[in-house]
Order: structure tokens, then sequence, then C-alpha cells
């Protein structure tokens, strides 16, 4: 049996090997999917493995390879798409039981983007049900069940993109993709202890991915390292037709390239980022602290501002959640999920007015002028991920989970792009995250931030022990 390390090298790394024929994709896919079929259940990871198409384009990949014909370094490479991107003829069901038997003709962007630089499929990772589009209490809102966290299979990996997050924890595959409208890529990267970047808004195209808020609804990687969310982000960014919700060409696409020369990035940490720390958090994020001053040289103090954006941001995902289910609230197969409160919360969030959605944007215009105007002064907002570490899989969510977060409100109902990545542990053995938040279409900055971060630490590089 393949060494454990084996499961825990960067994309980068893995790239270098199969670039060099030291390293076969179709023997790299087989030992993936055998830990995944191995592993996958235990932690709930999966919602579909693909053995055959992840064979075939690891085959495909080997021959071009072979022949010279290098794509780039996701060629070979092994991957799990968050269950509501829609793959051809594979059950895309969105978490949830009415869409448990959901099969779409077509790819969306994102898995096509990904097979033309040649990464490997191995499977649809487990996720919430419909995203969380219609609320939850319970980590078990998912069709697969609670996704168990590999660092303690006691505790959750946070949602929505649950399955995602446990995948790259417990190296099932060298990246998966996951998607956030409120903190869904950041949490479980965090809770996971591992590297997730949040794209600036409209700069991956959605197409053939579940609709949850339109005008809120980002995709993006997860993977060991800061350097993998770029060169994965590379891959999938980019205006896209069939999506009008993509930004212009000339800003949407994204090359990557560790060469480059560096920009000296203003750095500051967000002091009123959460009210208070628990199980054990502030430990890490006070560290953190001190690691990115010796880092960066300098890096100043600033405030969120203040305002009522969780209420906003919380209104907008409400109505527009209301109208992406329509359908399912109207039919009465909201019925059949499986949380108690995404069984309702439909038919109440039918209840907001026009007025009420009108106000909520007015809110986020200035909101946005708000930040844009903290980022002429700074280039990155460096704050922990979450306050708390990995919650207990038994938790009620709504009482136990619901500390303001004022962050997540901004950075999405922005479109503002973050990486969380790992800055420590609790005593418990549980991670801590690090989250940088860059200006609209400055993804570069935060990457550059995270990255630099990772040189002069080796937090991402631990990883749990599993047996």
């Amino acid at each position: 049996m393949p060494g454990e390390e084996l499961f825990y090298l960067s994309v980068t790394e893995l790239a270098k090997r199969i670039e060099a024929k030291k390293l076969s994709p179709v023997e790299l896919t087989q030992i993936y999917l055998d830990r995944s079929q191995r592993l996958g259940a235990r932690f709930n990871a999966y919602a579909t493995l693909t053995p055959e198409i992840a064979l075939e384009q690891a085959k495909t990949a080997e021959k071009e390879i072979k022949r010279g014909h290098y794509r780039g370094p996701l060629h070979g490479i092994p991957y799990a798409a968050k269950d509501l991107l829609a793959v051809k003829g594979i059950p895309t069901t969105w978490g949830a039981k009415p869409f448990a038997n959901q099969v779409f003709e077509y790819n969306a962007t994102v898995i096509d983007h990904l097979k033309n630089v040649g990464a490997v499929m191995i499977g649809k990772a487990s996720m919430i049900e419909l995203a969380g589009g219609s609320g939850y209490r319970f980590a078990s809102a998912s069709l697969q069940g609670e996704a168990k966290n590999p660092w303690d299979p006691t505790c959750w990996t946070c949602g929505s993109s649950s399955g995602s997050g446990a995948i790259v924890a417990a190296g099932l595959a060298a990246f998966a993709i996951g998607t956030e409208t409120w903190g869904s890529i950041i949490c479980p990267s965090a809770f996971c202890g591992v590297s997730g970047l949040r794209p600036t808004y409209g700069r991956v195209s959605r197409y053939g991915a579940m609709a949850l808020a339109p005008s809120m609804d980002k995709i993006g990687p997860i993977a060991r390292s800061a350097e993998d969310c770029a060169r994965i982000f590379a891959a999938i960014a980019g205006h896209d037709l069939k999506d009008r919700g993509t930004i212009a060409i000339d800003k949407a696409a994204f090359t990557y390239s560790p060469s480059v020369e560096l920009r000296k990035l203003r750095i500051a940490w967000v002091h009123n980022a959460w009210k208070s720390f628990e199980g054990g958090a502030a430990k890490p994020a006070a560290s953190a602290k001190v690691a990115l001053k010796k880092i960066f040289g300098s890096m100043n103090e600033v405030a969120l501002p203040v305002g009522p954006w969780e209420d906003a941001a919380s209104l907008v995902v409400q109505v527009e959640s209301a109208a992406s289910f329509r359908s399912l609230i109207r039919s009465g197969k909201i019925a059949e999920l499986t949380d108690p409160l995404g069984q309702i919360s439909g038919y109440l969030n039918e209840q907001y007015s026009a007025a009420d959605y009108q106000q909520a944007l007015k809110v986020r215009e200035i909101l946005q002028k708000k930040m844009d105007a903290i980022f002429e002064s700074f280039d990155v907002l460096v704050a922990p991920s979450q306050p708390v570490p990995a919650t207990p899989l038994t938790l009620n969510l709504e009482t136990g989970l619901s500390f303001p977060d004022p962050l997540g409100a901004i950075g999405n109902l922005c479109g503002l792009p973050a990486l969380s990545v790992p800055c420590g542990f609790t005593e418990k053995n549980l991670p801590i995250g690090l989250e940088f938040l860059a200006g609209a279409g400055d993804d570069i900055a935060a990457i550059q931030a995270a990255r630099t971060f990772q040189q002069h630490t080796d937090w991402h590089k631990r990883h749990p022990r599993i047996h």
C-alpha cells in the first residue's frame, strides 16, 4: 500500500512528478479511488464515486503526457466535485431527497474546464441539502448523513461544502470543488485544516450549478495550499456566455505564475471580526497574529464598518432561495427534506416583500462603497476564519453556532475574494483557520498573502492520522 504521505502531497508537487513521468496518472487515480472506497463512507464524504469516468480520464491523461502533450499542473490530478455541479449522466442530488434521482445530460462549465486541463474526476462530494438554501439546524441535513471531520469523527466538517472539506482533509483526492453563498468554502476549510478560496463574485461560471442565491453564489477550490488554490482557480475562472452573472472577459480570467514579481502588500488585522473565541480558538489566533507581524514586517489594524450587514445578507439569501426553490416549495416536496427547519423555511422565506428586498440591495450598495474605501488604504484584511474549532456532530446549529458573522456577511454580500488557510490547532488537536480577504477582483492579493504566510509556516502540511 502506498505511503500515507502521497495522499497529502500538494497539487503542485504531484504535478511535478506527473510531468517528469515519475508518477502515473492511472496509478495515482487508482490509489485515490481505493482509499476513497475504503474510507469515504467512514466520513460520509461522497455522494457518488465515479470510477469509470476517473479511470477513463486518467488513461487519456497518461497517453497524452507520454506523447509530450502536457496540459499543465492539473493534468492527471484526481479531484472531487460538490454534488450540486451537473455531470452528464451521473446523479446530481443537491444533497436532498427530492432530487435523489436527478440526472442532467450536460456538464457544468466548471466540470468542462477541469476536463479541458486534464483533471480526473473521481467522485461527487456530499453536501448539506440544497446547500443550506432552505435553512438547517443539524449536520445530518444531507442525503448522505453528517460529514465527519477526519481530525475528530465526532465533529462536523461545516457546511454546505461538507463532503469537499472531508475529502481533502482525509486525503481522498488532491483537491475538491466547493461553493459558497455565505461561509460554505471558508468554514469547511477552517474546520478541516485545509486551504479554500472563495473567488470574486462572477469570476467562475455557475452554469450547471444549483442556484441558491444567484446574486451571491460562488464556486471555488478546496485544496492543500494557497498555491494549489491559485492553480485550480486559474483553470476554472473566466467569462462564460452561458452564465450572465460572470464578469467581463478581461476581468474574469485568471493566470497564475509563482515566479511573477510580488507586490508589497498592505496588510491589516481586523480587530472586530468576532466578539469572542471559544473552544480553544483564541490561542492559535493570537499566535497567527504575531506570526503575521513578523512575516509582513508591518501590519495595521482595521475595523469592519458597523451596520445591518448580516440582516441584509440574510434577507437577500432568503428571498433569492425562495425564488430558486419555488417549485419545490409550491409542490409541497420541500417536506421531504431531512432537516425540520428546511421543511418549513421555504414558506417563511416567501413572505418577504419586494420592498424588503429592495431595502437590502440599498444596504448592499452602501456597504460596497464602505469596503471600497477600506481597500484604498489596504490590500488584504486578515482575521481568524471562525471563532470556534469544529463543532460536535450533534450540535443544534441554530443555537450553538449562531454567533454574529460580520466578516462572512460583508465578504459575501460584496462578492469579495477570500482565502482560508490553517494557522494552528487547539489543545484538542482541532484546526483553526486564518482568512485573507481582498478587494473585488483582487483575488491575487488574497492568494499572495496566504501563500506568503504558508511559506513561513507549516500548518498546511499537517494532516490527521487515519487508519
